[in-house]
């Protein structure tokens, strides 16, 4: 079956953001998500967390793209996957350290929104909103022929 750039696109998205979520929120272990934006003496202990939190969730997605482009028939080119992988491999782990999104937020003025506090306050939003967007130009990677 042959299928649209735009549909083999939009499938790729919703199978990356859908193992995303399930990686974030239920593979991630606790120890991760609590240091892995660790900064000073003990960021080699964050960026080690953040590593293997990043890996687990790279296999996620790779999983879900993997059997999606199987059993919908897509067409993704193993490159192409790839690609996408190791874009949303990169800009994951450079928003989950923390700082440098928080400074990404204060430079083009969404500073105040980062320091929102609630459980999911603003840093968590503007996390998921980073997420979301890579995985969009991810997506569109994958889809190309």
């Amino acid at each position: 079956m042959t299928t649209s750039a735009g549909a083999r696109m939009a499938a790729t998205y919703a199978l990356m953001r859908g193992a995303a979520d399930v990686a974030d929120h239920w593979v991630q272990t606790d120890a991760q998500a609590v240091t892995k934006g660790a900064q000073g003496k003990q960021a080699a202990v964050g960026r080690a967390a953040c590593g293997r939190h990043v890996a687990a969730y790279v296999a996620v997605q790779g999983l879900a793209l993997l059997a999606g482009n199987r059993a919908l028939d897509l067409g993704l080119s193993r490159r192409r996957i790839a690609v996408a992988l190791a874009i949303s491999a990169v800009t994951h782990y450079a928003a989950d350290r923390r700082e440098p999104l928080k400074r990404l937020a204060h430079a083009t003025g969404k500073g105040n929104f980062w320091d929102l506090a609630a459980p999911l306050g603003g840093a968590y939003a503007l996390d998921q909103a980073w997420h979301h967007g890579a995985e969009l130009v991810a997506a569109v990677v994958a889809a190309r022929r």
